[in-house]
């Protein structure tokens, strides 16, 4: 959607980038004039009447995001898109709350700014969200300025003031519940409760009753009239965490609400309004488990109004080193010793593969703290807590153990994992990670044995060959090199 030339006023102290917008626009068709400062802009506002306000946020005379308030009080429903090198949360949330049309990162490309500005133009309606005054943004750990991580920002900031369905993707240890939390927090919604459940963490015949509660003698056991998620989070937000692992009877009931925007009781008969915004999330591969009929495809729909993607850790490098420094602070206000990272430490934590993600961080901070005796944490420190719980090191630990049995070996080598974590958990997702490290090597030797042999070693393995085909191509595994016996 585009709309035409019009006027646009740009607020940059970089003469450079001054240029380079002007021209940009210009070439699109527009009437551009630029400014250098907060007083620069305030002069040119009245003479030329900008369509939108394109505008960087560090100023030599003041914030740019403190003068929208009163370029929107001259210009009511001027669309404002702001350009910032910050690039924190609180900086995208803060553009929105201001009445900014949108935001972009710096180093921010030519081509999407020309878009925002063609959008602007059609809009030329500001979105307004309501947001708590000052940082308070800054207490919650969606940490990082790494581009990934400005897209989900951005995203955040967008919906926030609407009661749009979000669906949280992301492997386990992202931090889904927080974007969650944040989307609430942040939101019309934020005096009103935030409920979250866990589906995986539900016996399937209590989920319908933990949802939706249930009346008395509705069931065995049911000795007393319940409420469930739906009614506890009236008036706020339902979160509604692994939704990949809901049994399909409840998917069914819960596409039913979603689309009467009410429900019953197990055992109830009256219907009561679901008055809830539903954020939902999961780690599976929502279309493969619609493909395997195990999630259904108007429910995934229902969900996936606006999908937000939380990048891996391993995807965000350039971010590791601020969170675990966040992470070592917030350990220190727990009242663990205060500790820091030397540039060794931080270089070594970038060359992990973090399968737990940020909370796989999270933990290793807070042992670091407990365990090292030194104040400045080094990278020999960092390696010797990362060497024993990782579970890459499954093979050699079964491949030395000797007459032991498999499940000995496993058994001693998971024991030693998890005490590695003191009163602690391991990263969520340990399932899928052991039989990961399991699968290669019994994969690669299968293949070896079968000298690449696909349907030879699909059959000793059991398995359909397309299932195998699959998997060597997920794990990269090489069926040609098999083949020659490499």
């Amino acid at each position: 959607m585009t709309g035409g030339a019009g006027r646009v006023l740009v607020v940059d102290d970089d003469g450079a980038i001054r240029t380079v917008v002007r021209e940009a626009l210009r070439r699109a068709g527009h009437i551009v004039e630029t400014a250098a400062s907060v007083a620069e802009q305030r002069r040119l506002f009245a003479s030329f009447d900008p369509q939108v306000l394109v505008t960087d946020v560090m100023l030599p005379d003041g914030n740019g995001l403190d003068i929208i308030p009163e370029m929107l009080a001259k210009n009511p429903g001027l669309p404002v898109i702001v350009l910032s090198a910050q690039n924190t949360f609180t900086t995208a949330l803060r553009a929105t709350e201001q009445g900014a049309f949108d935001y972009l990162p710096k180093p921010f490309d030519l081509g999407e700014l020309t878009r925002a500005v063609a959008d602007a133009l059609a809009s030329r309606v500001a979105g307004n969200a309501a947001f708590p005054d000052g940082d308070a943004a800054e207490d919650l750990p969606l940490i990082g300025r790494s581009p990934p991580m400005q897209e989900v920002y951005r995203t955040i900031a967008r919906v926030v003031a609407n009661d749009l369905t979000v669906l949280v993707l992301g492997e386990s240890g992202t931090g889904k519940e927080l974007v969650a939390r944040a989307i609430h927090d942040f939101g019309p919604r934020a005096a009103a409760p935030f409920v979250a459940i866990n589906m995986a963490a539900i016996p399937r015949e209590l989920i319908e009753s933990e949802l939706f509660g249930h009346e008395r003698g509705a069931f065995t056991g049911a000795q007393a009239r319940s409420a469930g998620r739906f009614e506890q989070a009236q008036g706020g937000t339902l979160f509604l965490d692994e939704i990949g692992d809901m049994p399909m009877e409840a998917q069914t009931r819960l596409l039913r609400v979603l689309q009467a925007g009410e429900f019953t009781t197990v055992g109830g008969t009256r219907s009561i309004r679901a008055d809830v915004r539903i954020i939902a999330a999961t780690h599976k591969d929502l279309p493969r488990l619609i493909a395997d009929g195990g999630f259904r495809e108007d429910l995934y729909y229902r969900l996936n109004v606006v999908p937000i993607r939380l990048p891996a850790l391993r995807q965000r490098g350039d971010d590791i080193g601020e969170l675990a420094r966040f992470f070592l602070d917030r350990a220190a206000a727990d009242g663990l010793p205060r500790k820091m990272l030397d540039p060794g430490a931080v270089a070594r934590l970038g060359q992990h593969g973090w399968p737990g993600n940020v909370r796989e961080l999270e933990n290793l901070m807070r042992r670091l703290a407990v365990l090292s005796r030194e104040d400045v944490i080094s990278a020999v420190m960092v390696e010797q807590q990362l060497h024993h719980p990782v579970m890459a090191d499954a093979p050699q630990v079964i491949a030395t153990t000797g007459s032991a049995g498999l499940a000995d070996a496993v058994e001693q080598h998971l024991a030693r994992y998890f005490a590695t974590f003191g009163r602690d958990l391991p990263p969520d997702g340990l399932y899928d990670r052991v039989l990961a490290e399991v699968e290669r090597p019994l994969l690669e030797l299968s293949m070896a044995a079968a000298k690449g042999n696909q349907l030879r070693a699909a059959r000793l393995l059991g398995i359909n060959r397309n299932t195998l085909r699959k998997k060597l191509t997920d794990l990269q595994i090489d069926a040609v090199a098999a083949r020659r016996g490499e």
